[in-house]
């Protein structure tokens, strides 16, 4: 692995997943798109997971969407999609992931995907997601109504609102979709305490690792349950349709349903709650929003690259390569920071202005290139949705606590959002 030469001047650390318990690190990626735009990061052990070999951070949005679009360079699939080495026997398992693919076999598991997120079969979901929506809004102002007028929202709104939604699109039985959230908690939140509970011990002694097949077990047989049911009794969801594709071979299908159990929900999961706090933080905005100056659609493209849910996605180089300047060598791990690249004063004017009616906005939040996230459409109705009956539902959102962000290097997630829900001047609260 390459690594820097001796004296080289110190760089931030974006690697220590506890340097994002208070939101993305604005002054460290400053500094590293300024002066060190590809720079070298010692991966030294943290929260009981050993050291590893060191990676390439890349923070500047050019830099991000060639590495994001160039997958004959920069491999999914050589050392899969997260900063941790995988363990060597896991890899091959890792592999069937779509995600963690080049094309063009990539492809070949995209498409029946692509055909089960068809916009029309998303967009039928809208009412149902509105009306979500819409209800559990109302509910979290009458837990204001009866209590202190605080309430998190996280716990009480977009939790719910993101897990159910994504249960209904998958097809998954109401009694069975609270695992959905257990097992998004146990793989997102394993570098969080609060979020994965005591950590399992491997055999060495070391945290086990959340996203191995053995910890993974009890998912895939629900997965392999869930299908043979859509196949005797099918529906007009995501599962019924991969369950009933003869392409897909078993073990495919149950790296499907992780990918889309664990990144579908949280995606919206993490975005939503986070978007949230960005109005609570700029009552002129959301004024403007609540107003109609601004439409939603802009708002939720900016709202996504103020607070990314995904941070970090990395790639492996395929060869010997150059890239902001710096010699990358074959075997290296390239690590591209979304929440810098969605900064870079290079390509938006003033980014730390939350501009709702920003245009145009070329974010990285989704990603770039053959990688590009497959349910970007969902996430983003899901948004809009939840954007539009807020302004409708709640006047005015003042912040009551300072949010509490998940403990990770990977994704942007918030555990709690309190907000005083009342009454604006001149305006009275639903009911």
């Amino acid at each position: 692995m390459t690594s820097p030469a001796a004296g080289a001047p110190r760089i931030p650390d974006v690697f220590d997943p506890r340097g994002y318990a208070q939101g993305l690190p604005h002054s460290a990626y400053r500094l590293l798109r300024d002066r060190h735009p590809v720079a070298w990061q010692e991966e030294h052990e943290v929260l009981g997971w050993p050291a590893g070999p060191g990676f390439w951070a890349v923070t500047r949005h050019a830099d991000v969407v060639r590495v994001l679009k160039d997958a004959r360079t920069f491999s999914s699939y050589l050392g899969a999609t997260q900063i941790r080495d995988p363990a060597p026997a896991d890899l091959p398992f890792i592999r069937r992931m779509m995600l963690n693919q080049d094309p063009p076999f990539h492809g070949r598991l995209r498409r029946p995907v692509g055909r089960a997120f068809t916009r029309g079969r998303i967009d039928r979901f809208e009412t149902a997601v509105r009306d979500r929506a819409r209800g559990l809004l109302t509910a979290a102002l009458d837990d204001a109504r009866a209590g202190s007028g605080v309430v998190d929202l996280v716990t009480t709104v977009t939790d719910d609102y993101a897990l159910l939604n994504l249960a209904d699109v998958l097809g998954v039985p109401p009694g069975e979709r609270g695992l959905l959230l257990d097992w998004t908690r146990r793989v997102i939140g394993y570098q969080d305490p609060d979020e994965s509970g005591p950590p399992a011990s491997g055999p060495d002694g070391r945290p086990a690792d959340p996203r191995s097949p053995a910890m993974l077990q009890d998912m895939f047989a629900f997965a392999r349950e869930l299908a043979a049911h859509k196949r005797r009794h099918p529906g007009d969801d995501v599962l019924t349709v991969l369950a009933t594709d003869r392409e897909l071979a078993t073990p495919e299908l149950e790296m499907f349903f992780f990918l889309l159990t664990i990144a579908g929900n949280d995606t919206v999961r993490s975005a939503a709650p986070g978007g949230l706090l960005a109005l609570a933080r700029h009552p002129d905005a959301y004024r403007a929003l609540r107003t109609g100056a601004v439409a939603t659609s802009s708002c939720v493209e900016e709202l996504l690259r103020w607070h990314p849910p995904v941070l970090s996605f990395r790639r492996t180089a395929a060869c010997d390569t150059e890239l902001g300047g710096r010699p990358i060598r074959a075997g290296d791990k390239v690590v591209v920071f979304h929440g810098s690249a969605n900064y870079d004063e290079r390509v938006f004017a003033a980014p730390h202005r939350l501009d709702l009616a920003r245009t145009p906005n070329p974010h990285v939040s989704f990603g770039d290139g053959p990688h590009v996230c497959l349910g970007a459409h969902l996430a983003r109705l899901q948004l809009r949705v939840l954007y539009e009956e807020t302004r409708e539902l709640l006047p005015v959102l003042e912040l009551a606590a300072q949010p509490r962000y998940l403990v990770s290097n990977f994704i942007h997630g918030l555990k709690s959002l309190e907000l005083r829900l009342r009454p604006a001047d001149g305006d009275r609260l639903p009911g």
